[in-house]
């Protein structure tokens, strides 16, 4: 996807063209140990099935399936990977300091069109050799993935630099976040309140509050991510690049009546609302 040595294109114009964060192209996946490593994907993979086990029963199951950890080790692996070891709520940051809270605006909502509303998280990517994580902005009627970038670090940028993506195509009525400090940071929170779009935030441990991107998370792991084992940071943007335009533009969604993300989000139609926050 991105030529070294290309004869005309700089590496900086190349990156530009595929929407590719240059920091991405020579960043490397975070590491650990392989034994750690392979805790964490297995944690990722029950997180995923049961998002209400603290590092506790965390623990429990890895030791009914041979491994002899202690919780203090899981529970450090679960806050490395943004998984909070208490509570059902996936935490991948902690609020800025003194934020506004924004109250959650989708309770019993009925979403019934296209750019009504948007929502972004953080999730853990396990590859062959480390981890990265993965921010995605997604429409949640349509369920269009509308701007994604990967990072091997926490800092709040690249979630910023994805929301500049997305709102370059367009912008929803509504904007919701859990509260961790990438979305509850000035800068983040002035450029929705900018372009007039009302800011919702999850509730404090309440996971299923943004339970559309919850399970697009799932949907991205179990089709693609757990498939690959991705060795470098370029890999893994490519093969996502590839995924994300499958799960946009071929994959069909039942609940769209078998029509995929694409059709539905550019098409505009307003079919029969079928769904409820």
């Amino acid at each position: 996807m991105i030529e070294r040595h290309h004869p005309t294109l700089s590496i900086r114009r190349q990156c530009k063209l595929i929407g590719l964060n240059r920091a991405t192209l020579y960043a490397k996946p975070l590491g650990e140990t392989a034994l750690n490593l392979r805790l964490m994907r297995l944690i990722d993979e029950q997180y995923l099935r049961t998002p209400f086990y603290g590092y506790p029963k965390m623990t429990a199951e890895l030791r009914r399936q041979g491994y002899a950890v202690n919780p203090k080790r899981i529970a450090r692996l679960m806050q490395i990977m943004g998984l909070q070891a208490l509570v059902p709520r996936r935490s991948l940051s902690q609020p800025t300091p003194g934020h506004k809270i924004y109250p959650y605006l989708l309770r019993n909502l009925a979403i019934t069109h296209p750019d009504q509303v948007w929502s972004t998280d953080i999730t853990y990517i396990p590859m062959a050799r480390g981890f990265m994580y993965l921010v995605a902005i997604i429409d949640w009627y349509s369920r269009y993935v509308l701007a994604w970038q990967l990072s091997n670090t926490l800092d709040g940028s690249f979630c910023l630099d994805t929301l500049n993506l997305a709102l370059a195509q367009g912008q929803p009525e509504i904007f919701n976040t859990d509260q961790g400090s990438q979305f509850t940071a000035q800068a983040f929170t002035e450029r929705l309140a900018a372009a007039d779009i009302r800011i919702s935030m999850d509730g404090r441990g309440r996971a299923l509050d943004n339970i559309f991107i919850e399970r697009f998370w799932r949907t991205v792991k179990y089709e693609d991510i757990y498939l690959k084992d991705y060795e470098t940071g370029l890999d893994l943007h490519s093969g996502l690049h590839d995924y994300f335009n499958f799960y946009n533009s071929e994959r069909p969604h039942q609940s769209l009546a078998y029509r995929t993300p694409h059709e539905v989000y550019h098409a505009r139609q307003f079919y029969p609302a079928v769904l409820r926050a």
